[in-house]
């Protein structure tokens, strides 16, 4: 099993750590808010090609981005990792708000190894489920996206696309129509790390432009002006 710790907390994290991995699981982990949410990003990424979904281990309070913020913003991204959320935190409204925020399970501290574990081992089987569920081909009008092989191709023709420009390509053909802010995609393809003045989203969309919509085809990446980008095939 792949599982992602986002504690701050050093003393819980380290247990965790070493614990899940006596147990024989891949761990990873993460002592701040804006690092989780980048790292979880990637390991959606990665679980959408290898089939290997990670589970997330959510604190509720960490530095620069709280849990709950943080499992908002995966959902509303359509990111569908399970996630068990820790805190110390017990009352019932504290884990109905992390439940409706898109939490699978909730756990207050301090808690039992055995049931953490059990816990994760249950969410591990469902996100294995929905793993099986996901299109490992995504297509828009005659473009067409191939997890597995991780190649574009428009009207049959193969696309010469860099990792990054498929990274972009992926995130936009995963809901197609939806508005991508520059923010949004800034974070998803280069990660939390990136400077947020930086024009690389702006470089890198007049590069899959030039790519996909060329040669008087039905262009299907589209301008926002002041908001952001969307991939769509428009009628007509």
């Amino acid at each position: 099993m792949n599982i992602l710790v986002i504690e701050d907390d050093a003393r819980i994290a380290d247990f965790l750590g070493r614990g899940l991995r006596a147990e024989g699981h891949r761990v990873e982990q993460a002592a701040t808010g804006p690092e989780g949410l980048a790292m979880a990003r990637q390991a959606a990424r990665a679980a959408a090609t290898d089939g290997q979904p990670t589970v997330l281990v959510l604190d509720l309070m960490l530095p620069g981005m709280g849990g709950l913020e943080i499992c908002q913003t995966l959902r509303a991204e359509g990111v569908a990792l399970p996630i068990l959320m820790l805190s110390a935190l017990g009352a019932v409204e504290d884990r109905v708000a992390g439940l409706r925020l898109g939490a699978d399970d909730y756990l207050a501290k301090p808690f039992d190894f055995e049931e953490l574990l059990a816990r994760l081992e249950s969410l591990a089987r469902r996100g294995r489920e929905l793993a099986r569920q996901a299109p490992n081909r995504l297509e828009v009008a005659d473009l067409v996206f191939d997890r597995e092989r991780m190649q574009a191709s428009r009207g049959g023709r193969p696309l010469p696309l860099t990792a990054k420009e498929l990274a972009l390509l992926e995130l936009m053909m995963s809901a197609p129509g939806r508005l991508f802010s520059r923010e949004r995609i800034l974070a998803n393809v280069w990660g939390a790390s990136e400077d947020p003045l930086t024009n690389v989203v702006d470089v890198y969309i007049r590069r899959l432009r030039s790519k996909i919509d060329e040669d008087g085809v039905p262009p299907l990446i589209h301008t926002v002006r002041g908001l952001g980008y969307r991939l769509e095939a428009l009628a007509g």
